[in-house]
Parts: structure tokens; C-alpha cells; sequence
């Protein structure tokens, strides 16, 4: 049972990320649940590229005693997650940098009262 929390913990946090984007309606609220369903899919990658007792690939000379195929982590991943981040970040900043331009066109961050205002 134990070996199934990460996994447990990457369904809580995208339940969590969809509930905040589903049922909130600030805008500030909406975008921290999209940056939580983002960390749930890093830590599912993550969790996707461990290895019990496994060896880092930066390594160019194994320790001694291991064999390649078997005991070295998959770098792929891990180089997923890393792009991942890089790419949540600037959405994260595009995220925000659209919110403050329509809390300075329409003064408020609140879903319903933007719906009303359209123009």
C-alpha cells in the first residue's frame, strides 16, 4: 500500500488543480489550480523515472558491481520534467501577465462580472 502514495498523491493534486479550475471563479484562483494540475503531471513524470537503487545517467563510469541496462535510471523523464518546468514557468508568467491586463480593463478578477462586461 505504501508504494502507491505517489501515485495517490498525483490523482489528489489534479483533482485538486481541476476543482480550483471548475468550480472558482477568480481568475488568480483558476491559474493556481492549473500551476497544481501542472506539478501533479511533474511528479507523475517523476515518479514514471524512478528506480529502486538506481544509478543517476550522469555518471560516464559505472560504480562497480552494476550493469547497465538493469540498474541506471532512465534519463528520459527526467529531461521531460526539467522541459515541463521551463514551460510551466512561462505559461505561469503569461497566465499572469493576462490577468492583470483584464483586471485593469474590467477592474475585477471575478469570472462572472468579466462575463457581464463584455463589450
Amino acid at each position: 500500500m505504501i508504494e502507491y502514495i505517489p501515485y495517490i498523491t498525483v490523482v489528489a493534486m489534479i483533482f485538486i488543480g481541476l476543482y480550483a479550475v471548475l468550480f472558482r471563479r477568480n481568475l488568480i484562483k483558476i491559474v493556481i489550480g492549473i500551476s497544481i494540475i501542472e506539478s501533479g503531471v511533474n511528479l507523475f513524470l517523476v515518479i514514471l523515472g524512478y528506480r529502486e537503487g538506481g544509478v543517476a545517467p550522469i555518471y560516464t563510469s559505472l560504480p562497480p558491481g552494476t550493469t547497465y541496462p538493469g540498474e541506471m535510471v532512465l534519463p528520459v523523464p527526467q529531461a521531460l520534467t526539467l522541459t515541463s518546468i521551463v514551460i510551466g514557468v512561462a505559461v505561469l508568467a503569461l497566465m499572469l501577465s493576462l490577468v492583470m491586463h483584464i483586471y485593469r480593463k474590467y477592474g475585477t478578477l471575478d469570472v462572472r462580472k468579466i462575463r457581464r462586461l463584455k463589450e
